[in-house]
């Protein structure tokens, strides 16, 4: 008799909600992993990140960068959000891997709420090429270090609102 592995994934708790909400509020940038339309190879890229009103990232892109042309084309992607620690093995801080759509958010609605958060897009926020995305979270898999794995859902990683502020569908 052969016993069956052990699913290392953890039943998600209100405790792996707060830690993967943490990781998104606290991040100012992130990776951003999308598929190159040209070649459907992946190419993944380093991005300034903030939380949106309803807690679901936002970024400020421009069209002149490749991953904005293959966002475009296929607006799946996905995220990687935390960064190791200044000790320790880097393998057991806490990172959240999110699959995600990238969707338009209104630019103007959000200026301030996005500049207070990364005053530095101050500098470009406004030039033309520059567009604002919201990443819909579809699932999330939370790595919350050493044995501590979950998988969460749309709604584990933002608020519930019927039609979040500033943002265009």
């Amino acid at each position: 008799m052969t016993d069956k592995p052990k699913d290392p994934i953890r039943p998600t708790d209100d405790k792996a909600r707060a830690q993967a909400r943490f990781l998104i509020n606290a991040a100012r940038f992130a990776a951003l992993a999308v598929l190159d339309p040209e070649t459907g190879a992946p190419l993944v890229t380093r991005i300034a990140l903030v939380p949106g009103p309803d807690g679901a990232p936002l970024t400020l892109i421009s069209t002149l960068s490749a991953h904005t042309g293959a966002l475009d084309a296929n607006p799946t992607c996905s995220l990687l959000i935390g960064e190791p620690g200044a000790k320790g093995d880097p393998l057991t801080h806490p990172r959240l891997s999110m699959q995600a759509e990238a969707m338009p958010a209104n630019k103007e609605a959000l200026r301030q709420h996005y500049l207070n958060l990364y005053p530095k897009a101050q500098l470009y926020y406004d030039f033309s090429d520059f567009r604002l995305i919201r990443f819909a979270p579809r699932s999330a898999l939370l790595n919350g270090g050493f044995g501590k794995a979950f998988r969460l859902t749309n709604g584990d990683l933002v608020a519930e609102q019927t039609q979040p502020n500033g943002l265009t569908r």
